[in-house]
């Protein structure tokens, strides 16, 4: 069933699929038509969009550049092992609780004046729950602040693969209805729907009960001519040749199988550091001297040392 868009959501939400591709290269964000669909429905469908590939692939980012692109709040739950409810949604202040209960002593006192059993002092003290069980002793956690936002936000559940299965679990009430029970307060509903977005690379599958909720898109590794955009995109000052070059390079590496092929934030960061030497173009000897702003690993960088004569021959035709 889909749920009604408020005045308030519609203003912060995409009209078309075009206009999410217009707003994203506005923030420097190279998206093709594929990304764009995914993120146009899950703003209008109001369903959690499941983002997954490699590291370094732009999912991260993606919820960043929806944030910034309809003038929204991100509000981060980043994930890991051994993360609990909790820590995602709420935790109750006990020490500010116990404070007021103390400051409060005398008064509470003069309420319970003149009863004559104890049946009757707590009956009255239920009466004045109200004061010690409301949301001013609430530590609002990531979750909960996305539900309880007084405006739209974009809610990003970053690398829910680190989490446990169990707190997969706890997900499926939150992305379902938007609302969570607090056994103090009841049942909380979101005031306005966020737009969700959950990061994965692959460290474990996904349960098909999350997926069902979610609409699902994959980011990989882009082909040579968008990467060369989206670093034209977000580093324009630097030279076109050796962008192309930095491309090329980035591509070859990645068929050498290795233990961690680079990412687009690392080719991102390859440019930069080259910019800063004043290259204009690769050579054998920068790529050498440089190659470990790539790879992160000896064996990777042994291998593509053995490779390098390989690597920057362009190939014929190309």
């Amino acid at each position: 069933m889909l749920r009604r868009m408020s005045l308030a959501q519609s203003v912060h939400s995409f009209a078309s699929v075009d206009e999410v591709l217009t707003r994203f290269s506005q923030q420097g964000y190279v998206a093709d038509k594929r990304i764009a669909t995914a993120v146009f429905l899950a703003d209008r469908l109001q369903k959690p969009l499941l983002v997954e590939g490699p590291a370094g692939c732009g999912k991260t980012e993606l919820s960043k550049v929806i944030a910034a692109s309809l003038d929204l709040e991100l509000i981060r739950l980043q994930c890991y092992e051994g993360l609990d409810e909790p820590k995602a949604l709420y935790e109750w202040a006990y020490p500010k609780q116990l404070l007021y209960t103390q400051m409060l002593r005398d008064k509470i006192g003069e309420r319970l004046a003149g009863l004559g059993t104890l049946r009757e002092a707590v009956e009255r003290l239920a009466g004045e729950e109200d004061a010690f069980f409301s949301e001013k002793f609430l530590l609002p956690r990531p979750l909960l602040r996305a539900l309880r936002s007084p405006h739209r936000c974009v809610l990003l559940i970053d690398e829910v693969d680190r989490a446990e299965a169990e707190f997969e679990a706890f997900l499926l009430e939150v992305l379902s209805d938007f609302q969570v029970s607090i056994p103090e307060l009841g049942t909380l509903r979101a005031q306005h729907v966020p737009i969700v977005v959950l990061t994965s690379n692959n460290a474990r599958e996904m349960t098909d009960a999350l997926k069902r909720r979610c609409l699902y898109l994959h980011i990989g590794f882009p082909d040579a001519e968008r990467e060369q955009a989206i670093v034209r995109a977000r580093l324009p000052e630097a030279p076109q040749q050796l962008v192309a070059e930095v491309v090329r390079v980035i591509h070859a590496l990645r068929k050498l199988d290795l233990k961690k092929d680079p990412s687009i934030a690392e080719t991102l960061e390859w440019v930069r550091a080259l910019a800063l030497l004043h290259a204009d173009t690769l050579d054998k000897s920068l790529v050498e001297q440089t190659l470990n702003v790539v790879l992160k690993y000896d064996g990777d960088l042994e291998r593509a040392q053995e490779k390098l004569g390989e690597i920057l021959t362009p190939k014929a035709g190309r």
